[in-house]
Order: structure tokens, then C-alpha cells, then sequence
């Protein structure tokens, strides 16, 4: 049995080839690649020490991208901007418990939000309760055609702001200006609520960080007037997948629901590009009227110890949606 731990963004790197070894883009999200766990481990160091432990076998390795958080919980690297949380691991249980027996001696409870149901098994015996839901679009449920259809009320809204000379416009993670502006205004919307994440700045600097490891990835829609941002949508591509991270729109062109109607159209061109949209963690309302499909989140918490009955990840449980009724606007 081999077991090392990384305490630091730099010691992470013994870890790369292993890392991006396990790591399947089929299994897993842009949340648990090497380069945004390596990002976060650097940038939120400070508030979460990083902890991220590495087990191997002759039959079976494990990583567990873990932190300290202020001292009182063990947590997942990510800080309150990773949606989805997991584990990386392939083959029997025994590494994957050597890393769970290691952080067990910490005697720190184990808090962690917004596992999806596939990433779910290594955490089943600390019985996982319910968190949320993550509304999506996806594309056996729906075509683009028959999605602008059944929203034909949104399509008459983006009509309505191409008259008033709104220009839809796409940028990349290379805009670091346009990023930083986009997270400062999203933070002055919900300053002081129970929504407020973006009025801490080292969030915002991690976001233009992981924008520029891969700008192709992180894709930027935003309604224009004479160069006026009113609208924006902030997505990051993964896979065959297109997550709607952020959306933010100017509060003086509200009548117009300029917000909503960018999700409807990069919806609709998404699948029309042959991509499922992932409209990510939360309910709200617009999320809701639009999806076609819920991925449920739970929520992990209490002791940890090692996951004795865990069986092999290559019968892993699969990915479980719902499939919701269409229901036009």
C-alpha cells in the first residue's frame, strides 16, 4: 500500500500523472480535473488547507482532494465554487478506505454539499441526505426546435430585444477585464444575502484564474447595446455538456428578462450544437420552467471513517435523471 499526502498546490503536482489517470470526463466534471483542484488549493489556502490524500494498490488507487476547513471540518477543495463534489478512484475499495482511514485520525467531521448521485457511492455509509437539484436540458429529451417551440414566449422576448438594438454577443476566458466586471456586478447584486458569494474578491480572482487555464472552455454570452453589457452567462464546457455557471443581467432592463431569455437562447443553440445544458445547482424558477431533466445532490456530513462494503468503481451506480414534462410557455 502506497499513501502520500499533499498539504500544498506544489506538493500537489507528485500527483499529476495520477490524477489525470483516474479522472474520466465521462465520470466526472470539470470540478474535479487536476488543474481547478491544483487552482484552488493555491488561492484558498488560507481557509482551506489543503489535505489531499493519495492511496495505491496493486489492484486499486484513490484520490481524495481534501481540505481543513478553519480548522473544524474536512471538506472537498473548491470553496463555495465547485458545484459537484467527488472522490477520484478505480478499481477495489482498499485504497479509497486507506485514504478515508488516514482522514479518519483527524477526528474532524466530514461536511460536504452537492454530491451528485453517481459520485455518491464512496459516501453512502455516512447516509447521504438530500441537498438539491440541478435543472438541465438534455438532448434525448428534447430538440432545439421543439424546445423554442414549447418557450415560444422567451423566442417573442429575444424578437422584442433585437429590436431595441441588443446584439447577442459570445467572448472567451481570455476577457479577464470583462470577467472581473461581470463577478463584481453579479456581487454587488446579492451583497449582504444569503446568495452573496461574489463579494469576496479572491473568488473572483480564482474565477479569472480558471478562465485563463483553458479559455476555449469558458465560454461568455452576453446581450449588448453600443457596447453595453445588459445580460451575461458565464458557461464552462465540459465534454458533451455546457454548465451555465453564472447569470447576471442589468436590473434597468428587467421588464425585458434579459436573464432569462439569454438561458433560453444559448439553450437553444447548445442543442442545436448537439449539447445537454446543465443549468447547475438550485431551483429557481427560471432553471425550473426551462429544464427537461433533474440531477439530484445530496449533502454528506458527520464522522468519516473507511467505506468497508464500497465495491469496485468499474460497477460504479449510474448517473439517475428525471425526466420532466415539457411545459410551454
Amino acid at each position: 500500500m502506497k499513501l502520500e499526502v499533499a498539504r500544498s498546490a506544489a506538493e500537489m503536482e507528485q500527483f499529476r500523472s495520477a490524477w489525470e489517470r483516474l479522472y474520466g470526463p465521462e465520470q466526472y466534471t470539470i470540478f474535479q480535473t487536476f488543474a481547478w483542484n491544483r487552482l484552488a488549493a493555491q488561492r484558498f489556502a488560507s481557509r482551506e488547507a489543503p489535505l489531499i490524500v493519495f492511496a495505491e494498490t496493486d489492484s486499486s488507487a484513490a484520490i481524495v482532494p481534501a481540505c481543513v476547513c478553519n480548522g473544524s471540518h474536512i471538506s472537498l477543495l473548491g470553496d463555495m465554487l465547485f458545484d459537484y463534489r467527488a472522490v477520484l478512484r478505480g478499481g477495489g475499495p482498499e485504497a479509497l478506505n486507506a485514504a478515508f482511514s488516514y482522514l479518519a485520525d483527524l477526528n474532524l467531521p466530514l461536511d460536504l454539499k452537492a454530491v451528485r448521485e453517481t459520485d455518491l457511492l464512496p459516501f453512502e455509509h455516512l447516509e447521504p441526505t438530500f441537498f438539491c437539484n440541478a435543472p438541465g436540458v438534455q438532448r434525448q429529451n428534447v430538440t432545439a426546435d421543439q424546445f423554442a417551440a414549447e418557450h415560444s414566449r422567451l423566442g417573442r422576448f429575444f424578437r422584442r430585444l433585437a429590436r431595441q438594438r441588443v446584439e447577442l454577443q459570445q467572448f472567451f476566458g481570455d476577457q479577464e477585464s470583462l470577467i472581473r466586471w461581470i463577478y463584481q456586478r453579479k456581487g454587488e447584486q446579492f451583497v449582504n444575502s444569503a446568495a452573496d458569494i461574489f463579494s469576496d474578491p479572491a473568488r473572483i480572482d480564482f474565477i479569472v484564474a480558471a478562465a485563463a487555464l483553458d479559455p476555449s472552455k469558458f465560454e461568455i454570452f452576453a446581450f449588448t447595446i453600443a457596447g453595453r453589457v445588459i445580460a451575461a452567462l458565464v458557461t464552462l464546457r465540459d465534454g458533451h455538456v455546457r454548465r451555465f455557471y453564472t447569470v447576471w443581467f442589468d436590473q434597468e432592463w428587467a421588464q425585458y428578462s434579459p436573464g432569462t431569455v439569454l438561458v433560453f437562447a444559448i439553450t437553444q443553440r447548445s442543442l442545436a450544437e448537439g449539447l445537454d445544458c446543465d443549468y447547475m445547482t438550485g431551483e429557481q424558477p427560471h432553471k425550473v420552467r426551462l429544464a427537461t431533466a433533474m440531477t439530484r445532490l445530496f449533502q454528506v456530513s458527520g464522522p468519516l471513517r473507511p467505506a468497508i462494503e464500497l465495491v469496485p468503481a468499474a460497477t460504479e451506480i449510474s448517473a439517475l435523471t428525471e425526466p420532466l414534462p415539457h411545459a410551454a410557455d
